[in-house]
């Protein structure tokens, strides 16, 4: 979490895309075969939400 609060909006922004795609790749690469890490997807979610939750305080910060 601290990571992130040092981040730029646009590394932030660069980094979701990046999960996202991440995100991506594993939903189909699962959907012909088993996984062995099948808590893979699950984290990056919650890494994908760490992100918009930082991104969503800092324009709140903005606007205030």
């Amino acid at each position: 979490m601290k990571e992130l609060k040092n981040k730029t909006i646009s590394e932030l922004n660069k980094l979701i895309s990046e999960k996202r795609e991440t995100l991506r790749h594993f939903r189909f690469g699962t959907a012909g075969s088993k996984t062995k890490n099948v808590k893979a997807g699950h984290n990056v979610k919650k890494e994908i939400a760490r992100i918009m939750t930082e991104l969503s305080i800092r324009s709140r910060e903005k606007k205030a």
